[in-house]
């Protein structure tokens, strides 16, 4: 036991270990003792069954008999002697279990102890729960079969011996073997015919043992005196009912000499005061109201001795009578009266009264004294006897009515208030009330004639109102003047105290019976002649005992319960001044009841009147509350009233002296519902805060008095003077509320006190109704908390001079007691008491969860509630406490009536929620918060250092973490699942939410994680029962569902991240195997066998074993359809206006949806209608009503939208994360954890899965969204994995080859015996993809014309999916298939192909449909939106051969407006120029337009249209082009740090213009040579730009590239070619001025020579510093190509400039001087000194044209060895050493973005981040090289290898150009100048030539060197030229043309244009 208490000791904290321990086995025995009850009770018997199943009926009957038979009386009885609370503690004393010594007291002080300290009363409670757990066994056993006679005379023998309490009551155990005694001798279940009456005949020992009443009568007759001889007369009195019960069979007569014996055995019953035993011991014990069959059986008891006895109870009456004849003669004589007289009647009617004036369980047994006179239509309840409905009354009911009506006539006076009493009872219940107004209301009219002046019978409503009418005319006459001191004392003249009594029995039956029917109320206010109120409010105008005002007070408050007898009551009162509103003239003293409370109440120390005032004030402000009260007299309102209450009886409550202690609460109590109720009615608005003046009538204004409002104002008025009105009582009460005021002051006060009082668990006097006293407090600050915000802005709105301040900083406040801040503690310490007081808790947490909103309270209220260390862990537990209760209850039915404890099972569950709900809310807060204190995290250190633990563990208190935890792992070892899920769908959703929060907070996530991961197993065990179903409770499962799934993202992302395989593993497996999972739980973690099971592995086994796949199955559970409610039909309203009305009301619920506030809705509907309420008036009711109808309707119809809303969110919300879960399985996971093939399977099912649901006709539109979202994730997903895979079937290690094996027709030969290798597309089939293609084209058809967005993410799922078809990079090994052209045309189809193929097929067979939306998109919408649009344009058109797309775009119209479009993108991308500029959605738009113009201009017939709709002529016309930017050479601007996002001016100018170059440069490709005016066109309009982009010495990346493109459009349009082109209606002075600028172009592009040709053009580019290593080296390749490109395009310029201008070899067009010395001076020994830079207008020599032969001859060598050494890495990546591995990687890490901006085809991942990249990045930016996987490695390698290989390949095709191009200008000017040019005829030749233009260059660039010297030039360029094209170097281009052309593919002229220029040189010039 030690033991175990040691490990339950977290439960319990103040306790020690031994305590525990003695508390763990007292509960063990209440468990036993709990268990021996249930079993009995679930007997098959006569009184109840509990509807199981007969089976098991059948069990627990058979043994429950066996222990009946082993003596089970016996042995209970024995028991309950031997517990006792004193020998238990004394045992515990004695061995020391209660601890350390101040645990342990005296023995005489136990029980004190027991009471008084909290420490023992657990274990006292235990003790008396055990004993009271044996004795209801035994009652339960006799309420189903009675005992055997043994047993019986057992329990009587015990019930000897039985004393009462201090109190006079039998305590709970006696009372309930007592009731097991009586349900002995019960034989009232005889007399009802039920279908097992004769078997339960036979098995009554009472019929059927002649031994067994034999033995009982005998032992009952015996003359020894009981203990109580009470109960000794009861237990005979049920033996005589009995035997008079039994003696009515007719089989009986045996039994003859006990059953006459009846009348004797009731007589000893009479005579030993049974009545009186019965009213005060068993009926007033503790516990009687709260077991439903003790009060059956006592009014069986009482009933049958009525009704089976009439004899005794005449002679009780007769005797009755003569005792008061007696007592009548002796005062007349003067003499005291005997003391013999008997006085049984009189208890009999003060027990009848006593029983029925409770009925806790709505039985009204009381109908059985109540026979309707008038015959019954139908068969009703009334009339019934026990629920069963009768024709015509039993006879039973009959006899019991005829004892009501017989003991009213000929009342004696001294029973008169013990019937009226009776009375009262019999009429406590709606149709007991209603019989009882019957009656009094007959006996007045039927006795009116024969009593004359008495007003009828003394016990009807005639004689009592004519009563109260005449003693209000007598003391009428007596009453005092206004000044007569003698008001406070009474007259001569009164009411005497038996009168008095009287008046008050009467005044409490009226109220009784008006408290419960509404008719009664109505038919005595409406009476002529009574008229209650009147005179009622006339008495209390009268000098009367304060005890009787208080009566008639409380009577009224019976009355004002119908709303129609209130409002005239509130005038009643007024007139009447019962409490002084308004001063009369000449009045010097104050009357009413304040004199009353300050100088008679207070001074007999008791408060009746003042507790009846409020109760009836209480009552009238709930039924109706006049706003103009008092007009006319004073300031109309309630605020005199509320002063009273305020002022004189709750601010000086507690001062006051009580005679009876308890009254000093009840005085509170009453008091304090006042406020509440006033404060929980009112709503702020704005004309509160507007001062509203009235006009006073009737008081002089000599008599001006001040009124104080409850602001505090004055006014001081005289007859007709307009003054301000009140405010509303409301108001005042926020007004005090909000300030430090006394009222404040006072509540908290008490709310201080009454957890002191609750902190002793000691009974105290009025603890009932403190505790009510202390609710109201906490719901008047509830009120306020969420009516300030509302109130404080109408203040601020107002002019009013008030000044409040938010309660939640007054709660902050100093507490003058204590001088702490500590009011928040007291009110979050009412949570430890939460079991006790549920009601109490649940306010608090109301008021903790407002106030926690307040993210600036949060640290103050930490430091608040651990200053005391003590008070710190009683919180804790409270809140604990709270969470743990298991009686809490969700009210699943809201129209299922509770029972019993089950009432309080909502409040503990909306206790619970509140928590919660606190918690979430501070954990949104920034720490620390309450949350981190209440879930047992660090909050003086830093969160993430805490070290969660299981309670106990290290000190661990128990948390509210360990409660929540708690609360959900309850039922998850069972098949159905976590219990709250089903039980407390709402509270559960709660607990995941803040689990969530607490793993999705960076803070906290890693404690969290850690512990439930080690400790709790908690996701695992969690998500086996997904998904989760409850009927009706749809939108909480949901949630459920979706903060459980985000949990499990963050666990599979994390324990990826940190290389835990193992428990990323266990989950995968539970959410992807589609085999029936093993319970982990049974078997334990994982084997390492299980890391090379894949998931699914099974899959191509028996597909019998198939299971759904978890995370499919909790698709399924998500209902894509929705209904909508039925739109409104109305007639009386507009419905337009209602829809706006509707939509006016509606706000944001926390954490939730929009919805609709109903109780604002219908506060507007309602104060519609009452502005109608005119119509009610002009005989227009039923339309009136009809309006009231269709309000209902419209509410009705605003409540099922909200449903609506609510659970369309909660979907979204489930959606996204089950969206968000699936991307983290195949984004996050490690790759190996799922096979390929798998991973294809487990995606393609749940694209499927999601299109059907989605596609469905019922699926609601709001969901699109998120499924397309879903839809494109899983798309690119698939897409990457069938790359992936396709890229390693393309790449397999052959054995015995070292070498890279491409399987497709590409660079690599495939090697021999492979060719009957056959690969599929994908491991799900080309049939699969197709499906998946056609969905995804149905859903973007189902959109329709709305729905962009959704269609933003469809296109991005569809280019991924296109993109499966493209073949993916492949190494340029320079090595093309040994097949000749012809094998290669007839070879059969690729894969790639006939995926392309069939692709196309399919979307051309939806036809224009599709077409139209796609091009709509890409021309209008939104801006993602086109520019995905266009990227799917650009694809599908790029893969269109018949071309129907884009002969669509053309004769639809749509390329021409994206053509014309230009125009307006134009202004737009002019403003992106500036240094801040806008949004740059416009810049991206552009570059996704251009890139699909580009890629239509690729097309020839594209080109050919796109010059049609004037593409150049549009661009020639956009001015951004010309608004070229200055480079900034100091940086950005000037700015230290540039921005990260926002590329400069220069870098938007280039992306702006080099689109435009390319689409250029395709044209001129794409076109026929007769539209290359068109380029032209385009440079000449930009002119000054091209010249300046050609002029630019900047060396970077940009600049390059906007060289290399314009040179290469330069060098394609050929301008002098086209030159004539232009002119068909140009003038010479135009020609001239294009001439000019062609001159210019072409002396630049020659000039660019001498800046990339040389051997210093890589120091012309300077690397950044700030730069990486890798971003350094990938930088140098692009400015490498960008340079070569350039040379090669000057190049190529030249050679077309010679071939156009040349028609023949002897007339050739000279572009370079016939000098070498560039050459040789750069060959020179002063290579390293910068060579001067010819300028642009000279023509270079020769000399540069042979210095890049030799370069680019270099260049090549190096470039080759660099591509060499790479593909032999990419053949042996993974024999590569790790440290060249992680060197290949930085440098694709480093590029992986770059790659990504540049490339203009995959514009739309703008939309979403390239998840391949990011799959292979993620874990090498979070974590370093180190930590990603072996395969994820190679494949960044081989990605930067296939790369570095292809830039070399190009670089060597660029060198093998510009060699092969350098030479034939070479050869070209070596053969005019050596062979064709003589100085004779040179002038005459150049000028010959067919461009007179060039000629003139030449001869002008020649004439202007002055010392040229034709002749000795020409032979030093033979010696130069033979010098410098020497043997090494033609060997070396031999060797060029021997490796680059090895293989047929490649043909070069390198060996022809050497072997020429080497004729040449050999010739000797004569």
């Amino acid at each position: 036991m030690i033991f175990s208490g040691e490990h339950q000791l977290p439960r319990f904290p103040g306790l020690t270990r031994g305590l525990v321990a003695v508390l763990l086995y007292w509960d063990g025995k209440r468990c036993i003792a709990n268990s021996l009850r249930t079993l009995i009770q679930s007997r098959r018997g006569k009184t109840w069954t509990l509807e199981l199943s007969p089976e098991l009926v059948s069990i627990t009957t058979r043994f429950t008999d066996e222990l009946m038979e082993q003596g089970l009386t016996q042995k209970i009885l024995t028991l309950v002697s031997q517990i006792d609370l004193n020998t238990e503690f004394e045992k515990l004393q004695r061995e020391r279990g209660l601890g350390s010594e101040k645990h342990r007291k005296e023995a005489s002080t136990i029980l004190r102890v027991c009471n008084h300290q909290n420490i023992l009363s657990p274990v006292a409670d235990l003790i008396k729960e055990c004993r009271q757990a044996l004795a209801e066994s035994l009652f339960v056993w006799t309420c189903q079969s009675p005992l055997s006679r043994d047993d019986t005379l057992i329990l009587i023998s015990f019930l000897e011996k039985v004393t009462l309490e201090a109190d006079g009551s039998l305590d709970r155990v006696n009372l309930a073997l007592l009731m097991a005694l009586l349900y002995c001798f019960d034989v009232s279940f005889l007399e009802q015919s039920t279908e097992d009456r004769e078997e339960l005949m036979q098995q009554l020992p009472l019929l059927t043992e002649r031994q067994y009443i034999a033995a009982i009568h005998t032992r009952l007759q015996e003359s020894r005196p009981w203990k109580l001889p009470g109960l000794q007369a009861t237990i005979r009195l049920a033996w005589a009912l009995a035997l008079r019960g039994i003696s009515q069979f007719s089989d009986v007569t045996a039994l003859a000499e006990f059953t006459e014996a009846d009348e004797a055995m009731a007589e000893l019953a009479i005579a030993d005061n049974i009545f009186l035993f019965l009213t005060e011991s068993v009926v007033r014990a503790e516990n009687f109201y709260q077991e439903e069959f003790y009060i059956r059986r006592i009014h069986n008891l009482v009933t049958d001795f009525l009704a089976l006895m009439p004899m005794k109870v005449k002679q009780l009456r007769n005797r009755a009578d003569e005792d008061a004849r007696m007592i009548h003669m002796s005062i007349q004589m003067g003499n005291e009266p005997p003391l013999s007289l008997r006085r049984d009647l009189e208890h009999l009617m003060l027990l009848i009264a006593e029983l029925y004036s409770e009925d806790p369980f709505n039985m009204e047994l009381a109908l059985e004294y109540w026979c309707p006179s008038e015959p019954l239509q139908s068969s009703t309840i009334i009339g019934s006897y026990l629920g069963i409905a009768h024709q015509r009354p039993p006879q039973r009911q009959v006899v019991l009515s005829k004892f009501v009506r017989q003991m009213g006539d000929l009342l004696p006076s001294t029973i008169y208030i013990p019937y009226l009493k009776m009375l009262r009872g019999l009429a406590n219940g709606p149709q007991c009330s209603h019989y009882c107004f019957t009656l009094l209301k007959g006996n007045g009219s039927s006795h009116a004639e024969n009593i004359q002046g008495a007003g009828g019978s003394p016990v009807s409503w005639e004689h009592f109102f004519h009563s109260l009418m005449l003693y209000h005319e007598h003391l009428r006459k007596d009453l005092p003047s206004a000044d007569s001191i003698q008001y406070r004392h009474l007259p001569l003249r009164g009411i005497t105290q038996k009168e008095q009594d009287g008046l008050i029995a009467f005044l409490q039956l009226t109220k009784t019976i008006v408290k419960w029917s509404e008719n009664a109320r109505l038919a005595l206010c409406e009476h002529p002649q009574w008229t209650p109120v009147v005179i009622i409010l006339g008495l209390l105008q009268c000098s009367i005992h304060p005890i009787l005002k208080a009566e008639l007070l409380e009577t009224l408050s019976a009355f004002g319960k119908s709303p129609e007898i209130a409002a005239s009551l509130w005038q009643s009162l007024e007139y009447t001044q019962i409490l002084q509103t308004v001063r009369t003239p000449g009045q010097r003293q104050a009357i009413g009841i304040e004199v009353e409370l300050n100088e008679i109440e207070s001074r007999c120390e008791e408060y009746p009147l003042t507790r009846a005032f409020c109760r009836l004030i209480s009552t009238l402000v709930e039924s109706s509350f006049p706003s103009n009260l008092g007009a006319g007299l004073r300031p109309p309102g309630f605020d005199p009233y509320l002063q009273f209450l305020r002022d004189s009886v709750f601010l000086r409550f507690r001062t006051r002296a009580y005679r009876r202690a308890a009254e000093k609460w009840e005085v509170a109590e009453a008091v304090l519902e006042v406020f509440y109720k006033l404060l929980r009615d009112y709503e702020p608005q704005l004309e509160d805060f507007v001062d509203q003046y009235v006009e006073l009538q009737g008081i002089p204004e000599t008599y001006g008095e001040e009124l104080h409002s409850g602001t505090g104002e004055k006014w001081e008025f005289g007859n007709g003077e307009e003054i301000i009105a009140y405010k509303p009582p409301g108001f005042n009460l926020m007004y005090h509320l909000l300030n430090e005021s006394p009222m404040l002051e006072l509540s908290l006060s008490l709310l201080e006190e009454g957890v002191k009082q609750l902190d002793t668990y000691a009974p105290f006097p009025g603890k009932k109704h403190l505790e009510k006293a202390v609710q109201y407090c906490l719901g008047l600050l509830n009120l306020t908390l969420q009516k300030e915000n509302l109130f404080m802005d109408l203040l601020r709105e107002s002019h009013l001079s008030l000044i409040v301040t938010s309660l939640e900083q007054l709660l902050q406040g100093i507490n003058p007691r204590t001088k702490k801040a500590d009011h928040v503690v007291n009110i979050a310490r009412y949570l430890y008491h939460g079991n006790t007081n549920p009601e109490l808790a649940f306010e608090s947490s109301k008021i903790l969860c407002c106030i926690s909103c307040n993210s600036n309270i949060q640290i103050k209220l930490i430091g608040d509630f651990t200053q005391d260390q003590n008070i710190s862990q009683k919180l804790m537990a409270g809140f604990v406490e709270c969470l743990d209760n298991e009686t809490a209850e969700e009210i699943i039915n809201p129209d299922e009536e509770l029972e019993g404890e089950r009432k309080q099972a909502p409040i503990y569950h909306e206790t619970r929620i509140n928590i919660l709900n606190l918690l979430i809310t501070s954990l949104e807060c920034s720490p620390p918060n309450l949350a981190l204190y209440l879930l047992g995290y660090e909050f003086k250190k830093p969160v993430s250092t805490t070290n969660l633990q299981d309670p106990g563990v290290l000190g661990c208190p128990r948390t509210c973490l360990h409660a929540i935890l708690n609360i959900l792992e309850n039922g998850t070892e069972t098949r159905s699942g976590p219990t709250a899920v089903q039980q407390s769908p709402h509270l559960a959703e709660l607990c995941y939410q803040v689990i969530y929060q607490l793993c999705a907070c960076s803070d906290t996530s890693g404690p969290t994680m850690r512990y439930l991961r080690t400790s709790q197993d908690f996701l695992f065990s969690q998500l086996q029962h997904l998904p989760f179903s409850v009927k009706d409770h749809e939108i909480p499962v949901l949630n459920q569902m979706s903060w459980l799934m985000k949990t499990a993202s963050i666990e599979l992302r994390v324990t990826s991240l940190n290389r835990q395989r193992s428990h990323t593993q266990r989950l995968l497996h539970l959410l992807l195997d589609d085999v029936p999972v093993k319970s982990y739980l049974a078997e334990g973690e994982g084997g390492i066998e299980d890391e090379s099971r894949s998931v699914s592995g099974f899959l191509h086994f028996d597909t019998a074993s198939k299971v759904r796949r978890k995370i499919l199955s909790i698709l399924d559970s998500i209902d894509f359809s929705q209904e909508i409610p039925e739109p409104l039909q109305l007639d009386f309203f507009d419905r337009s206006q209602i829809e706006q009305v509707i939509a006016n009301c509606e706000n944001r619920s926390a954490r939730g949806p929009v919805i609709c506030n109903v109780k604002h809705i219908h506060k507007v509907l309602i104060a519609e209608v009452n502005a109608l309420q005119g119509m009610a008036a002009l005989g227009q009711r039923p339309l009136l009503m009809e309006c009231f109808e269709e309000i209902n309707t419209i509410l009705q119809y605003v409540v099922e939208r909200n449903k609506l809303l609510q659970c369309l969110y909660a979907k979204r919300h489930v959606l996204e994360s089950w969206r968000q879960l699936v991307e983290i399985i195949l984004t996050a996971c490690p790759q190996d954890l799922i096979q390929p093939e798998d991973r294809q399977l487990i995606i393609r099912d749940l694209l499927q899965d999601l299109h059907d649901k989605i596609l469905n006709d019922d699926a609601a539109q709001e969901l699109m969204p998120v499924v397309a979202g879903a839809v494109f994730t899983l798309t690119a997903h698939l897409s990457q994995s069938v790359r992936t895979e396709q890229k390693e079937s393309l790449a397999v290690p052959v054995p015995g080859h070292s070498q890279f094996v491409l399987m497709l027709d590409g660079s690599f030969t495939i090697p021999p015996g492979s060719e009957g290798m056959v690969v599929g597309f994908a491991s799900i089939g080309d049939s699969s993809l197709h499906i998946i293609l056609k969905k995804i084209l149905d859903f973007i058809l189902k959109t329709g014309g709305g729905f962009q967005r959704v269609r933003t993410h469809l296109y991005g799922a569809l280019l991924y999916y296109l993109q499966i078809a493209q073949r993916p990079d492949e190494p340029d090994t320079l090595e093309a298939a040994k097949k000749t052209m012809w094998e290669r045309l007839t070879a059969p189809e690729d894969a790639f192909s006939k995926l392309q193929r069939e692709n196309m097929a399919i979307i051309e067979s939806y036809g224009s449909a599709l077409m139209e939306v796609v091009c709509r998109d890409a021309c209008d919408g939104h801006e993602i939106g086109r520019m995905l649009a266009l990227a799917l344009l650009d694809r599908i058109i790029s893969v269109d051969k018949q071309q129907q797309w884009l002969l669509y775009l053309s004769n639809s119209g749509y390329l021409k407006v994206l053509v014309e479009s230009l125009a307006d993108d134009d202004l737009k991308l002019q403003s992106l120029l500036t240094p801040q500029p806008p949004l740059l959605k416009a810049l991206y738009t552009y570059e996704s337009k251009m890139a699909f113009l580009t890629k239509v201009a690729k097309i020839q017939q594209g080109a050919r249209e796109l010059l049609r709709s004037g593409v150049i002529v549009r661009l020639a016309q956009c001015h951004v082009y010309d608004m070229r930017p200055e480079i900034d050479q100091q940086g950005i601007f000037g700015m230290r740090e540039p921005p990260v996002f926002i590329p400069t001016p220069v870098e938007r100018y280039r992306q702006i213009l080099l689109p435009a170059l390319q689409m250029c440069q395709v044209i001129l490709t794409s076109s026929m040579a007769q539209h290359a005016q068109a380029a032209g066109q385009f440079l000449i309009s930009h002119s000054d730009t091209i010249q300046a982009i050609l002029r630019c010495q900047e060396v970077s990346t940009g600049s390059l590239q906007e060289l290399a493109l314009l040179t290469g459009i330069i060098s394609k349009a050929a301008l002098p070619g086209v030159l004539g082109d232009f002119g068909l209606d140009i003038n010479d002075g135009m020609q001239i001025e294009l001439q000019g600028h062609i001159g210019r172009f072409q002396r630049q592009c020659l000039g660019l020579l001498t800046r990339f040709g040389g051997s210093d053009r890589l120091r012309q580019f300077k690397l950044q510093d700030d730069h990486t290593e890798g971003d350094r080296v990938n930088r140098r390749d692009e400015v490498e190509l960008a340079m070569q490109q350039v040379c090669a395009n000057v190049m190529e310029y030249c050679q077309l400039l010679m071939v156009q201008c040349a028609p023949t070899f002897e007339h050739t067009v000279c572009l370079f001087t016939p000098s070498l010395s560039e050459s040789t001076n750069r060959d020179g020994p002063r290579q390293d000194t910068q060579a001067p830079v010819i300028p642009y207008w000279r023509l270079p020599g020769l000399g540069i044209i042979v210095y890049l032969l030799k370069q680019s001859a270099n260049d090549f060598f190096s470039y080759y060895d660099s591509h060499r050494q790479s593909v032999s890495k990419l053949q042996n990546v993974e024999q590569l050493p790790p440290d060249e591995i992680k060197e290949v990687i930085h440098l694709s890490s480093s590029c992986i973005i770059t790659t990504a901006r540049l490339t203009s085809d995959t514009v739309y991942t703008a939309l979403h981040v390239f998840l391949f990249f990011l799959q292979l990045c993620q874990s090498l930016t979070l974590t370093g090289v180190d930590k990603i996987s072996t395969a994820q490695k190679y494949v960044l390698a081989r990605r930067r290898l296939v790369k570095l290989i292809n830039n070399r390949a190009k670089l060597l095709s660029l060198c093998c150009y510009i060699i092969e191009t350098c030479l034939f200008i070479l050869w070209r000017h070596l053969e005019h100048y050596l062979l064709h040019c003589t100085p004779a005829d040179s002038q005459d030749s150049l000028l010959a030539s067919r461009t007179p233009l060039k000629s003139r260059k030449l001869q002008d660039s020649l004439s202007a060197q002055p010392n040229f010297d034709f002749r000795s030039g020409l032979s030093r360029l033979q010696l130069e030229a033979t010098s410098s094209f020497g043997e090494s170097l033609q060997k070396k281009l031999l060797d060029i043309e021997g490796l680059y052309s090895k293989v047929r593919s490649r043909y070069t002229f390198i060996q022809a244009l050497v072997r020429r220029i080497r004729g040449l040189l050999r010739i000797s010039r004569t």
